[in-house]
């Protein structure tokens, strides 16, 4: 059939360059028949020494892993990152040591609230996921499409989560619960203001870009550091979907970014992206007069340009999703030599909470898995006292499972040691909430263009006329420490709506 695409040809494309093999067990045994069990009689009972039918059923009860808390609906692909600007004075980072250098990566876009079967085209964030397969080890760089984070404090991040997913009671998305503690965090403004403006639908993931939402610090051969965010350009160009399309998209192709992706890889389309470095020495951020470790906040590009890197290029699907999507983990805490966290307190939660996360969703040996394992490439090897466990694949053979040993066991590197620095104060909780919560927010407002913000003052009233009238009120007060225009604009388009009674929510 002509105008197939690419995925609708999967199945024909394997054929072309397949032959039929013999049906097995899971141990290696042929199996005489997949359409009938073994029963007592042709209508008798099921015999318990059918092992071909336990050996299917007990795998296929266990065919599907817990999906991600966060970022269960997702597509990936592989590629190679290339090393186009000279950056070594920054940071001794083996993916960035020399021009022309090309590191194989694997990569995962993901839709945020929505389950693994949700549509792709909802007002939501993006995530922007990369794994560098590097000769020090796996670098994992977690990104969103949005410039800004939602929270300054990790503690907060489980109820952003329940309030953009399902009421517990209801099972349905809540209006009331989504703006009442929009209205009641007011850090949180700012990154929902990004979100319900024309940028909030990218138009499928290869026309989005990526932010790393922490800061991170950079460190070169000789020991200097600097504070460093990333951020990943398209290279397609930023497009995005005005709200009415993506609900039509979202009834007809719930799957349009996933598809967009394969297709484009697959007719040779190969997307690319540029990663950029913005830096800032200790001494500039000593001056600063707000914390430059808030991830609720920017750095100026006109005080800290971005620098280029290098070219992130995607040209090859995954040959299975599941091994290959589904299983891959990411990690902000998987850094590498020349690349150090920062004191960003989000970054520091996220060390400790990302690995609980992925021993839950797919055991102790996850990083054995091919997809997530540091010797994908052969370029380097895992040395450690770890040993045994569920689905442990690479034991490391005879060497001593203790440290120090007397029985040539791997030694300590003293190369990596981190760049020491100095911290301070008195231990206790400090909640963030009356920090810099709305100058951010203030300036994104103001750079918008006329028709953005008309959209933007649509999208916020079209899901806050739901919620109850002293949650609208306590947003709008919210809305006018923004801007009083907004606030007014998004009072209007509320009282508008419901005294035409065309109330519609925005797809989310």
């Amino acid at each position: 059939m002509s105008g197939r695409d690419g995925t609708a040809q999967q199945l024909s494309e394997y054929k072309a360059i397949s032959k039929p093999t013999t049906f097995t067990t899971g141990w290696g045994a042929h199996v005489p028949s997949m359409t009938s069990s073994l029963t007592a009689g042709k209508r008798g009972p099921l015999c318990v020494q059918d092992t071909v039918f336990f050996d299917t059923f007990h795998h296929f009860n266990r065919e599907r892993i817990p999906e991600r808390v966060v970022h269960a609906k997702g597509a990936g692909a592989f590629g190679y990152f290339e090393c186009t600007k000279d950056v070594t004075k920054y940071t001794k980072a083996v993916v960035f040591s020399q021009v022309g250098k090309k590191t194989d990566l694997a990569v995962r876009f993901s839709t945020t609230g929505g389950e693994s079967g949700a549509n792709e085209t909802s007002r939501e964030s993006r995530g922007f996921s990369l794994k560098f397969y590097t000769e020090d080890g796996i670098w994992d760089l977690t990104a969103l499409h949005l410039p800004v984070f939602f929270v300054r404090d990790a503690m907060i991040f489980p109820s952003l989560n329940h309030v953009v997913k399902r009421n517990p009671v209801t099972h349905v998305k809540d209006f009331d619960a989504f703006w009442d503690f929009i209205s009641l965090r007011p850090e949180l403004i700012h990154s929902f203001l990004h979100l319900f403006s024309p940028s909030g639908i990218p138009d499928g993931y290869r026309h989005m870009n990526g932010y790393a939402q922490n800061i991170f610090k950079l460190v070169n051969t000789e020991g200097e550091g600097v504070w460093c965010k990333f951020h990943i350009i398209t290279n397609q160009g930023v497009k995005n979907i005005e709200t009415a399309k993506a609900i039509e998209i979202a009834g007809t192709d719930p799957d349009y970014a996933t598809r967009d992706l394969y297709n484009a890889i697959h007719a040779g389309k190969y997307p690319k992206w540029t990663l950029n470095i913005q830096v800032m020495t200790f001494e500039e951020a000593k001056s600063m007069k707000w914390n430059i470790f808030d991830p609720t906040q920017l750095w100026p590009e006109d005080q800290f340009p971005l620098i280029e890197a290098g070219n992130i290029v995607l040209n090859k699907n995954p040959t299975n999703y599941f091994s290959d999507v589904e299983q891959i983990a990411f990690n902000p805490g998987h850094l590498i030599p020349g690349i150090e966290p920062s004191p960003d307190k989000v970054l520091q939660a996220r060390l400790l909470t990302y690995s609980d996360a992925q021993r839950y969703r797919l055991g102790a040996n996850h990083l054995q898995l091919p997809v997530n394992c540091p010797h994908h490439n052969n370029k380097t090897r895992v040395s450690n006292e770890q040993r045994d466990g569920f689905a442990t694949y690479y034991n490391q053979n005879g060497t001593p499972n203790y440290y120090p040993n007397s029985f040539n066991g791997p030694e300590i590197d003293p190369l990596a040691k981190i760049q020491p620095y100095e911290v301070s104060g008195f231990v206790d909780r400090y909640d963030t909430g009356d920090e810099d919560n709305y100058s951010g927010a203030t300036l994104f407002w103001q750079k918008l263009k006329l028709d953005e913000q008309t959209i933007l003052v649509k999208n916020l009233a079209s899901t806050l006329t739901f919620a109850q009238d002293f949650i609208q009120e306590r947003t709008i007060k919210v809305l006018s420490q923004v801007d009083e225009t907004l606030a007014k604009l998004v009072q209007e388009s509320i009282n508008r709506q419901i005294e035409t009674k065309n109330v519609t929510g925005t797809l989310w």
